[in-house]
């Protein structure tokens, strides 16, 4: 099963409208930081904005108050799931 996840950006490095940049950007999610590809996310983040994050890649932005809804039902879910599951 592949999950996005709702991440908060802490940099970004390139322009959105020149391709031969590198178009990247470091999110982080409970303390986990991942630098992130940009070439295919619906809207170029800001510091401070939260992306949906799948496979490298931004692929969608979305508000605080709804990125922080799916952060709390994925920490429920993790919780709720039996220790053989996760491993």
């Amino acid at each position: 099963m592949c999950l996005a996840i709702p991440m908060r950006v802490t940099s970004v490095q390139g322009d959105p409208d020149d391709f031969t940049t590198s178009q990247i950007a470091t999110v982080d999610a409970d303390g986990i930081s991942r630098e992130v590809r940009l070439d295919i996310v619906d809207h170029w983040p800001a510091v401070g904005d939260y992306v949906i994050i799948h496979a490298g890649f931004a692929i969608h932005s979305l508000d605080e108050e709804e990125a922080l809804k799916n952060i709390t039902l994925l920490r429920q879910l993790a919780e709720s799931t039996p220790e053989e599951l996760l491993s």
